[in-house]
């Protein structure tokens, strides 16, 4: 097991009245890893370019994963490959001996049906049906720079402590992160630093909604539609009541909760009644109890579907998340190390995308110069996506930031948020995150106080009674999710 010693130094220095207060770094260690993080930038954009290029979806991202393990290990990083029985999911980890554990959270999923070329007009790349259109190509390949350029200072100035980064794949609805928390693997860690893609320079002070998704398959007996109609019972007709009780349903629920689906299978051929079809759900709510309740009620719809319609029906919980719990304590230290960063700025070639981008956007877009500034207005406090980081921020005291890798406006999960990850406005986006987590990994390295500090805010946010249950139960990870429905036969 690993000594706590520096847990009980940091409490004798309290006791004793020595400083142990958190302070920014000095400036010329501030600027040694801006500087790493500068020379690593090649490397970051060279691993962003070649997963977007990929864009590999969720528990599929073997040749993306196999990059970022490269480089970690190239950069004396051990790496567990297939961590916490994800085949993509790795943990590679560098100790300097005893102190903080700190994490680095890294993802490389893309999503279907996003296919588009780095370019500010919708085109389709012929050879692609996916795209990065959350960005996590670049959430990936700047993590690792992070890591590394932490790696460096921390050799150099003979930080102890153990670093960690963890490859968590599928985060798009496979909920990877949830496994990582269920095994135990994170149970050592002390503090956990992400970030995110986005349209403005933020640190994260919201939080985000719960959310069950899943399919329901349905059977049913497959008959010739015309000449024998009486003999079949389709399946799609299950689906296509479930879905009517569902909308139905909407009027009579919390407010705030969303719930949306779309039909993954409903048939091959109109003259050949279906017997199988599938319908792909999620229920989101910043509720954790709300969302295990309205998903009840939708497998109920389900099953009275399937009745009515006189076929069967079955349900696989593909994900679930907790809602984002936030800590203000490693907020205020990310906020100074981002404020200290700055904005992302842009080439005259980039400025000219950048404008040719926004006549892609819908009116009132935010004014492009946002990009170059940080966003210091106060929070909403929720947020409708969901994420599995959330899982972690329950267990462990969490803190990210989002960073301007698509120009102000542009929404996440869009051909255009996919067309700029791909190219050098999203890479400026992600270096300026890869500093901010450096930089903040390197005082939190230092400052033994702000760790426990962070711990009893999480403990008291956790309340008295808190104890872990993973929203998708004891299932295994959903490693097919992303595959095409089998069809039940």
């Amino acid at each position: 097991m690993r000594s706590r010693s520096w847990v009980s130094i940091a409490v004798v220095m309290a006791m004793s009245g020595a400083a142990a207060h958190a302070a920014p770094l000095g400036e010329s260690q501030q600027a040694e890893i801006v500087q790493s993080v500068d020379g690593l930038a090649p490397d970051v954009e060279r691993l962003g370019s070649s997963i977007w290029k990929l864009a590999e979806l969720g528990y599929l991202e073997a040749k993306s994963s196999a990059l970022l393990q490269a480089d970690l290990r190239k950069a004396g990083f051990k790496v567990e490959a297939g961590a916490a029985g994800m085949p993509t999911a790795f943990v590679a980890r560098f100790r300097n001996g005893d102190g903080p554990v700190i994490a680095i959270l890294a993802e490389f999923d893309a999503l279907p049906g996003l296919s588009q070329a780095a370019v500010p007009q919708k085109q389709r790349v012929p050879e692609m049906s996916n795209g990065h259109g959350c960005g996590h190509n670049l959430f990936g390949a700047a993590s690792v720079g992070a890591a590394i350029a932490t790696k460096q200072w921390m050799l150099k100035n003979q930080i102890k402590g153990e670093l960690r980064l963890y490859g968590t794949p599928a985060e798009e609805g496979g909920s990877g992160k949830v496994y990582f928390v269920r095994s135990g693997v994170l149970k050592d860690v002390d503090l956990v630093l992400h970030w995110h893609p986005s349209d403005k320079n933020a640190v994260s002070r919201d939080t985000s909604m719960a959310n069950i998704s899943g399919k329901f398959r349905f059977h049913g007996a497959s008959a010739h539609a015309a000449a024998a109609p009486d003999k079949g019972r389709s399946a799609l007709d299950g689906v296509e009541a479930m879905n009517m009780m569902v909308n139905l349903m909407r009027e009579h629920i919390p407010d705030m909760t969303r719930i949306h689906y779309v039909i993954t299978s409903g048939g091959e051929a109109p003259n050949v009644v279906p017997d199988f079809a599938e319908v792909y759900y999620y229920v989101r709510h910043t509720d954790m109890k709300i969302v295990r309740e309205v998903m009840e009620r939708v497998k109920s719809a389900a099953n009275g579907a399937a009745l009515g319609t006189g076929t069967t029906v079955d349900f696989e919980a593909t994900g679930g998340v907790y809602n984002m719990l936030v800590n203000e304590t490693l907020a205020d230290v990310m906020a100074r190390n981002l404020n200290s960063v700055g904005g992302v700025q842009w080439s005259p070639a980039e400025w000219e995308f950048a404008k040719q981008m926004r006549e892609q956007l819908p009116a009132g877009a935010p004014p492009l110069e946002n990009a170059q500034k940080v966003d210091t207005t106060p929070p909403e406090k929720k947020s409708f996506g969901s994420t599995d980081v959330a899982d972690i921020s329950w267990t462990t005291p969490t803190v990210g930031l989002s960073t301007a890798t698509w120009i102000p406006g542009t929404p996440a999960h869009s051909w255009q948020s996919t067309a700029q990850s791909g190219m050098s406005i999203g890479t400026k986006g992600s270096i300026n995150a890869a500093k901010v987590l450096a930089l903040t990994a390197a005082e939190l390295f230092q400052s033994p106080e702000i760790v426990s500090k962070a711990k009893a805010e999480l403990a008291a946010r956790q309340g008295p009674d808190f104890r872990y249950e993973a929203m998708v139960g004891d299932r295994a990870p959903p490693l097919d999710y992303r595959l095409p429905p089998k069809g039940g036969r």
